[in-house]
């Protein structure tokens, strides 16, 4: 039995076109995995550790080789069981709609508390960085108010999906599938309906699959 963690990165529920479009994915993936396990992450909802000074401390005394005080340790432990939430899961789905041409600042958050050495990627002066988290397969839905296609001057603007496949590439991931609702805004309800309508289709297709 799989696990699937669902992480929902809008706070716009019924309204959110990628919650729709992941939805459709994860009622999807339900039908054809009836014995996995689902959890959902609702970002939002989420009582996320602040990653501020104390947890920051609490890294760079790590990566020093010292000792926490108990401050410090108090605040990392907040962080590890996020982190060990999150690698608990084997598989991911995300709903994630673009923010001033970037991510919502409650994913960021998350990735800032993921994103550590030695729990999801380590460093190798020969070799490098690698990502710990392998083997896991993601799925994206994105949602935009414009557009934004590769190879178009438009495709310079997307610090959304770009920026998140190279942060979960990063951490070990390989295997990220995803679909694009685009334009949500810019070509009026019945263009955004219709798009909607097609990344459904196929993020449904995906996750007979998945």
């Amino acid at each position: 039995m799989a696990k699937l963690l669902y992480i929902k990165a809008s706070p716009r529920a019924a309204r959110s076109h990628s919650v729709a479009v992941a939805d459709a994915f994860v009622e999807a993936y339900r039908a054809a995995h009836p014995s996995d396990e689902l959890r959902t992450l609702d970002l939002f909802q989420a009582n996320l550790p602040a990653f501020d000074g104390l947890a920051v401390q609490a890294k760079y005394t790590i990566l020093h080789g010292k000792q926490h005080t108990a401050e410090e340790l108090a605040a990392w432990r907040a962080v590890e069981a996020i982190i060990a939430d999150f690698k608990a899961a084997d598989k991911y789905a995300l709903a994630v709609p673009m923010w001033n041409f970037g991510i919502p600042y409650r994913l960021k958050q998350y990735l800032d508390i993921l994103i550590q050495p030695g729990y999801t990627f380590s460093y190798d002066p020969e070799k490098g960085y690698t990502g710990l988290v392998t083997g896991k397969p993601a799925f994206v839905a994105y949602a935009r108010g414009g557009e934004y296609p590769e190879g178009t001057p438009g495709e310079a603007y997307d610090l959304q999906k770009k920026y998140l496949e190279l942060a979960l590439g990063f951490i070990g991931f390989t295997d990220i599938r995803s679909v694009v609702v685009e334009p949500t805004l810019m070509g009026g309800p019945d263009v955004a309906a219709a798009k909607q309508a097609q990344a459904i289709a196929k993020a449904k297709a995906l996750a007979a699959r998945f």
